[in-house]
């Protein structure tokens, strides 16, 4: 391996290259994750959206195909089967666990006490800090460019920002998806980069060919774009017609169609009336925003359906970050990955170079 390559990320999560898989909803399924790990990167499953009676079977497959359990899960503690993600995670000593609005610090002293690293997902220094308070073993940084729900700082802003905040490893994310990219990342000093679009726009995805199609056509970082009207966060995806509509749909049209999606995703979880309206106070009592806007963003993962599962990408949403306007082929994960670290090597190597040369000579003695 490249003195490069070797930094805190690949030391704690035991991988080759400092390359992260994120989680994305309704993609990263153990097929992923088998060809993240056996490229040489670290990656996590998406626990959020698979089925609460898949979700061991998933885990169990990674293990078997990868030889250990040197991968990631990723959920949200307000998801019904939080306490079964947890569980799971411990009781497998899987390397790692990611999250958005995360555990307690109880929670996170019992993935310490089995040795799960804790590596939240944040947009603003604010939120990084508060992490690191609750005890996260890493951090990844997500700036605006990246895809889903986002902030609006961009990661040359925020990066060097958490980089001077806290002393934990820092991964940055989003607008990464080449070895010029993952350079600079080091160059800054954070311990690796995690994509979430590139590996979305892979062989091994299992995003249907309908909806890849769509990310593959995009090539105006522009159109990929923010939009606030799904749950009223920042959200960036791909314009589509789904999303043009819902944005010009009045409050009762976006509530109507808020409702449809809800009902729909407790049929397929089964998830009780009690949970689904304890979610929705819970929501409303954290969160100002309208109802409408409240029940998307507690069953967001049937808009993701449509266009990830179903493959209908214009009657849901495209999360994306605005790097697929700069993906023009679908690769391997293992081609990806290689590229990547050989591009970042050759990019750091010349920088060396250069310093070199810009040395002073030294001085003769007389």
């Amino acid at each position: 391996m490249s003195r490069w390559m070797n930094t805190a990320l690949t030391d704690a999560l035991g991988c080759r290259y400092p390359i992260v898989q994120t989680a994305m909803g309704w993609v990263a399924d153990a097929n992923l994750v088998i060809a993240t790990t056996r490229a040489g990167g670290f990656g996590f499953l998406a626990g959020a959206t698979i089925a609460a009676d898949a979700l061991e079977g998933e885990i169990n497959k990674v293990i078997a195909a990868t030889g250990g359990s040197n991968f990631g899960l990723n959920f949200h503690m307000f998801q019904e089967n939080a306490g079964q993600c947890v569980d799971l995670a411990i009781r497998y000593r899987l390397r790692a666990v990611s999250y958005g609005r995360g555990p307690d610090k109880q929670t996170i002293a019992r993935f310490k006490a089995a040795g799960v690293l804790c590596i939240p997902t944040v947009g603003a220094l604010k939120h990084a800090l508060k992490a690191v308070e609750l005890g996260a073993d890493m951090i990844t940084i997500q700036g605006g460019e990246g895809g889903g729900h986002t902030g609006g700082v961009p990661s040359s802003i925020l990066l060097p920002q958490v980089l001077d905040a806290v002393s934990v490893p820092v991964i940055a994310a989003g607008g990464y998806s080449t070895g010029r990219g993952l350079a600079g990342a080091l160059a800054a000093g954070a311990a690796g980069i995690a994509m979430g679009t590139r590996f979305l726009m892979t062989r091994e995805s299992p995003t249907p060919s309908a909806t890849l199609v769509h990310y593959l056509k995009v090539n105006d970082p522009q159109l990929v774009r923010v939009s606030t009207a799904v749950d009223g966060m920042r959200h960036r995806m791909i314009e589509n017609p789904f999303i043009n509509r819902l944005e010009q749909a009045s409050a009762f049209g976006r509530l109507r169609i808020a409702l449809r999606s809800a009902w729909k995703w407790k049929q397929q979880t089964g998830m009780s009336l009690g949970h689904l309206f304890a979610v929705l106070r819970q929501a409303l009592k954290e969160d100002p925003g309208t109802l409408s806007q409240t029940v998307m963003a507690a069953n967001q993962p049937v808009l993701l359906q449509r266009s990830m599962i179903d493959g209908v990408p214009d009657e849901g949403i495209l999360p994306s970050g605005q790097v697929a306007a700069a993906i023009a082929e679908l690769k391997s994960c293992q081609q990806v990955i290689e590229e990547i670290a050989e591009q970042a090597e050759r990019c750091l190597d010349a920088l060396t170079a250069r310093h070199r040369e810009c040395q002073p000579a030294p001085v003769q003695e007389s």
